[in-house]
């Protein structure tokens, strides 16, 4: 094999299809993406010369949203006290990845709505929503 290709490992990419979701204790299947991440501040420190002598660390923030779609987003409403979601509490969201034998979890933690919105527009075969969360943290397990 040349030494600039990169075989695969296991024989099979991480893809949608192999993601599953647990939102609130209970799967998920009408959730159709999702975005989340976190990042530390961080910031060099100087001294005499023009180089860093040390790093300072800043505050954690992590954030999510996810996509959901139409009747997955219905049922939450009908959970949520006054049909309001950001009066459905705090949940957490686990996201599965399974390769062949392997799995990947990442856990969303201290979830809640920011907001309650639909979106949909003339020519739609399908609604789905943008929903904005705020977050405390993300586990990488």
């Amino acid at each position: 094999m040349p030494a600039n290709e990169i075989p695969l490992i296991n024989g099979k990419a991480y893809a949608w299809a192999n993601v599953s979701f647990m939102l609130a204790n209970a799967p998920v299947i009408g959730i159709t993406a999702i975005d989340y991440d976190d990042m530390e501040g961080k910031k060099n420190g100087y001294g005499s010369g023009k180089w860093p002598i040390d790093r300072a660390e800043g505050n954690y923030e992590a954030k999510a949203s996810i996509t959901l779609k139409a009747n997955e987003l219905e049922a939450l409403t009908d959970k949520a006290p006054n049909g309001r979601l950001q009066n459905f509490g705090v949940f957490e969201i686990i996201v599965s990845f399974l390769v062949g034998t392997t799995r990947r979890t990442h856990k969303i933690r201290n979830c809640e709505f920011t907001g309650n919105k639909r979106t949909m527009k003339q020519g739609d075969t399908e609604i789905a929503s943008d929903m904005e969360l705020i977050i405390s943290h993300i586990d990488w397990v």
